[in-house]
């Protein structure tokens, strides 16, 4: 019976490695967050499939923030339309240098659309250093210079630089005035800049969000791999790396769900960073808790079939002991009733020998 369950559990096994061999992106991401005792089956495919599983989390992560980005671009550009027409001082670009006609630096605090500083007549890297840690603790805004303009989000990590040339270049731009630019916007021309700006914001979100959470997975993983090490469990640290790569799971989504939120409510939570490398390292840690509950339940089963079989194999020695002594008890029995047949044969010819040997007339 127990080599029965032990083929039943091998075959179970074979059958739940199959499962999770050839499943994909939407089951993985099921089970990364709801069945995190198969994080090591799922991790033994390899780092390749991690990183591919991974990859395709933060696409969609890179394309929200792209889009919320461009929209926040569409209104700052229809709303400043209007600013620009009315308000704002003369401009002219050529050839890769913006020229605003103000000899102090336009700065504007707006609540939707951030910290927006226009200086385009400054070339100090300190200057510009400090209008960054200006727009940075606003949380949101827009750095114009004469030679490229950076923009900042709270959903972003770090900033996001536009070189003038290289944007307007490849729009075939390579000059133009305020009027030039209202005209531009009022008859729709703009389409072909949204487009570019989606492009590059794609690019730049998907290679932040991937480099930060591959650093993220390292450290979680060195985490993990000590726990490990603490736990007396032996796992190389590629496999500990593989399967903090599938805790990050539910981090990404709170990440995504955070920018959805941020765009319909504008709300913010501080410290969120924190809380995205916490729910990941705790995933991680009760995956491989759960998998050292599962080894201490395993080695006490199979010291339980060793306790079995040594009981089993007990009550057959006893059972061959018995059966052995009862078989020499037969063979001395049958050994007794040969040797008592032998000896009253032997009286029998002892006695017909004796009958034979008498004279003949002794009985006169």
């Amino acid at each position: 019976m127990d080599s029965e369950d032990k083929k039943r559990n091998v075959k179970e096994k074979k059958e739940e490695y199959k499962e999770l061999k050839g499943m994909g992106f939407f089951k993985k991401l099921k089970y990364s967050i709801f069945n995190i005792e198969k994080y090591p089956e799922i991790a033994s495919e390899g780092i390749g499939k991690a990183i591919s599983y991974i990859s395709k989390l933060i696409l969609i992560l890179a394309v929200i923030l792209s889009i919320w980005t461009l929209y926040q671009t569409y209104q700052i550009i229809n709303e400043g339309t209007n600013y620009l027409k009315n308000e704002f001082p003369e401009f002219s670009y050529s050839d890769g240098t913006l020229i605003v006609d103000s000899e102090e630096p336009i700065i504007v605090e707006n609540e939707k659309f951030g910290k927006i500083i226009i200086d385009t007549n400054t070339d100090s890297e300190e200057t510009i250093n400090q209008y960054l840690n200006q727009m940075n603790e606003f949380g949101t805004g827009t750095l114009v210079l004469k030679n490229r303009v950076v923009l900042k989000n709270i959903t972003m990590i770090g900033e996001v630089s536009y070189n003038y040339k290289e944007s307007f270049g490849s729009m075939n731009l390579t000059e133009f005035n305020k009027q030039d630019v209202v005209n531009y916007v009022q008859n729709g021309e703009i389409n072909s800049l949204y487009f570019s700006v989606f492009i590059t914001l794609f690019i730049y979100s998907f290679v932040m969000y991937f480099t930060n959470t591959l650093w993220y997975a390292i450290i979680i993983g060195i985490v993990g791999y000590f726990t490990m090490w603490m736990l007396k469990m032996k796992m190389r640290y590629i496999a500990v790396l593989n399967m903090a790569i599938y805790a990050l799971t539910l981090s990404t989504i709170l990440n995504i769900l955070y920018l959805i939120v941020n765009i319909a409510f504008n709300f913010t939570v501080q410290y969120f960073y924190i809380m995205y490398i916490t729910v990941a390292t705790i995933y991680l840690l009760a995956s491989i808790f759960i998998l050292k509950t599962d080894l201490i339940k395993r080695q006490a089963e199979v010291m339980k079939i060793v306790e079995v079989q040594q009981i089993v194999k007990k009550e057959l020695e006893e059972k061959q002991e018995e059966k052995n002594q009862q078989e020499k008890e037969e063979r001395q029995k049958k050994d007794k009733e040969e040797e008592s047949k032998d000896k009253k044969q032997k009286n029998k010819e002892n006695k017909e020998n004796t009958k034979h040997d008498e004279p003949e007339g002794s009985n006169a």
